[in-house]
């Protein structure tokens, strides 16, 4: 181990590598910080260019790529209530929010930090529990995979706040939206209205940016020409607050960053679902929830640590069974066979310095986080005196662009019009579009897996509590919707004697 070790260390300190995970972290910024374009994309784009390099180097580019984007993706939703990322969404309200009470920095910064503790965190769990946690991932069936899917969409639900009632109407709306596309059981299309264009359903990349770049775009095209400045923040550098918010929500950022490693190891599950279900769970549990939505750092320290966890964790099948964790990672398998590595169960005996010196990159790229994190600071008060005239129109084409480029062709532009309208008419209804988003993105793996267990089953459906598994997670399920439940009708009681006393 120790000779694997140094041999990676070598590897990594090679001018090539270090080159690679600086050039890579700085792509990464920019594209994650463009409204639409994802930490996929920026990894996609990058595969042309691994081509070129020594196996390390190319698995270094693409680890701080995704690392950064990730984020980077923080910074348009805190400035601009544009996600850069679909992760970013989780916690984007309370980033604004404490922008427009001067604390820019300190949320660009608190998401650095924060990132990088997730993910080193999740490297450290990577490095010890790689086997464990790769066959614990791989005991899931479609019975754990449905219920973490409806964990995951009642969480969706715990985000909107308050008003359950609304939060659930916006969840049925976004599965609506996931039920367009074949059938999967059949075939059949539904809801296509005879638009091969939507066979397919409906293109995730379009939705997110019509249903919050879009609405926020138009008001700003709609306002006067104004130039914008960061408003007067409390007193205290950003530094301090960051090591306040640290102290005070540390509980919040461990459990993000186990949750995330843990989520992220799920074949399929990723940053996104993870940094929603630790925000959602952190909502549950915090001791300030008049607080949230109205600028709360705690649900950008546990949101953020997820993120850059999930990364880590998504590493976890992919190297030990060569079964990808996510997207990144299934692209980063073509790569490493391509350079005539093979990842699985032998990897760690036949490429033991190529796994030792993967783990060193995500200590590396993770770091990276700081530095690009004081750039975005930089940026933030130049990025807000840009004149809405010029930025307005500059983030219409970006998100047309990045719409049109999904799938090359004049379908994503009329879903992100269409889900645009959509959006603006959910605003002005005062209905949350957390929940709807996470429901076109949820909605198909809950169904997918749903009919994979009932046809296996023949429609048993206590054969969803039979593995252990699946029971531990139907039941944590069912005793979230039951708590939910009993809170609306204790409610409803303490509330109908009040009115009465009010009536007479």
């Amino acid at each position: 181990m120790f000779s694997d070790l140094m041999g990676a260390a070598v590897l990594v300190a090679s001018p090539d590598t270090l080159l690679s995970i600086v050039v890579a972290s700085f792509f990464g910024f920019v594209v994650g910080a463009l409204p639409g374009l994802t930490a996929t994309m920026a990894v996609a784009l990058l595969i042309p260019i691994t081509f070129l390099l020594s196996p390390i180097a190319a698995i270094a580019s693409i680890v701080s790529a995704a690392a950064m984007s990730i984020f980077a993706g923080d910074i348009p939703g805190a400035l601009l209530r544009i996600p850069g990322t679909p992760a970013s969404a989780a916690y984007m309200t309370d980033a604004n929010a404490l922008v427009q009470k001067g604390e820019a920095g300190f949320v660009i910064g608190a998401s650095a930090v924060f990132g990088t503790i997730g993910g080193i965190i999740g490297t450290v769990i990577l490095i010890a529990a790689s086997p464990l946690l790769a066959n614990f991932a791989l005991t899931f069936s479609s019975f754990e995979f449905f219920w973490l899917g409806c964990l995951g969409l009642s969480c969706a639900v715990l985000v909107a706040g308050d008003d359950l009632l609304k939060g659930m109407g916006s969840l049925m709306i976004g599965l609506l939206i996931a039920c367009v596309g074949m059938d999967y059981t059949t075939g059949f299309p539904r809801f296509t209205f005879g638009s091969w264009a939507l066979l397919e359903g409906i293109s995730f990349i379009p939705a997110l940016i019509g249903m919050f770049a879009l609405p926020e775009i138009l008001r700003l095209l709609s306002q006067e020409a104004t130039v914008r400045k960061l408003p007067e923040g409390a007193p205290g550098s950003a530094l301090s607050k960051i090591g306040r918010a640290g102290r005070r929500y540390w509980w919040p950022s461990l459990r993000g960053s186990v949750m995330g490693t843990a989520i992220g190891s799920l074949p399929g599950a990723g940053a996104d679902i993870a940094a929603w279900i630790s925000v959602a769970v952190t909502r549950r549990a915090t001791r300030e929830p008049e607080k949230w939505g109205k600028g709360h750092i705690e649900p950008i320290v546990a949101g953020g640590s997820a993120n850059n966890a999930a990364l880590a964790g998504a590493w976890i099948p992919a190297l030990v069974f060569a079964i990808p964790g996510d997207t990144i990672t299934a692209i980063a398998i073509g790569v490493l066979y391509l350079k005539g590595v093979n990842p699985g169960p032998m990897v760690f005996l036949e490429n033991g310095q190529m796994v030792y010196a993967v783990f060193l990159v995500f200590f590396l790229a993770n770091l990276m986080l700081i530095p690009f994190g004081w750039l975005g600071i930089r940026m933030a008060g130049l990025v807000l005196r840009v004149p809405t005239t010029v930025i307005a129109p500059t983030l219409l084409i970006l998100a047309c662009l990045g719409a049109f480029a999904i799938n090359n062709d004049m379908s994503g532009l009329l879903v992100m019009i269409g889900l645009g309208v959509l959006a603006a008419i959910m605003n002005a209804s005062a209905l949350p579009l957390a929940p709807t988003v996470l429901g076109i993105v949820m909605g198909k793996i809950v169904e997918q897996n749903l009919m994979q267990s009932l046809i296996s089953t023949q429609g048993d459906l206590l054969a969803f509590f039979d593995r252990p598994g699946s029971a531990v997670l139907g039941v944590l399920t069912l005793a979230l919707w039951g708590s939910v439940v009993v809170r609306a009708v204790y409610g409803l009681l303490r509330k109908s004697p009040s009115a009465r006393r009010a009536q007479s």
